[in-house]
């Protein structure tokens, strides 16, 4: 009976650190350099990994502005991303690989509707929803990757 006590609150203390599903991504400043030179500057955690892509802004409920997180693939592709499990409105810049924004659209919390670039791209930059519109950057703008 002792023993049995002794792995319940075992598994009672380790059950916070196996169900914590964020972790710490690098962060860094990504610039995006508007057609009339203008620039901005995003503090975006960096998904590099499979499993930090698939994850991304999953159950965060407060993404503040100038803040986003850029999706590295290791090839250009069409690429698609839902909002499954996302309470936070978010837009979505899809980068090819030398920097150009190429798409630019707004994603609805929770949706599992596929956004899917319109060509072969190899970054995504999400962002607050309206933050590309409020601060004019459109299809076209350079974005400076790390």
């Amino acid at each position: 009976m002792k023993r049995f006590f002794s792995l319940i609150t075992i598994l009672l203390l380790l059950t916070p650190l196996l169900s914590c599903k964020s972790k710490k991504l690098p962060v860094k400043d990504i610039k995006i350099i508007r057609h009339d030179g203008t620039e901005f500057i995003v503090n975006a955690e960096i998904a590099e990994k499979a499993e930090d892509r698939n994850h991304g802004f999953m159950e965060r409920k407060n993404i503040p502005d100038g803040t986003g997180m850029l999706f590295v693939f290791e090839k250009d592709q069409i690429l698609s991303f839902w909002m499954k499990n996302t309470p936070h409105p978010l837009s979505i810049a899809y980068i090819d690989s030398k920097g150009k924004i190429r798409n630019i659209y707004d994603m609805t919390p929770y949706s599992l509707s596929s956004i899917v670039s319109t060509v072969s791209v190899r970054y995504a930059l999400e962002v607050p929803q309206g933050w590309y519109k409020k601060n004019g950057i459109a299809e076209g703008d350079t974005v400076i990757l790390p």
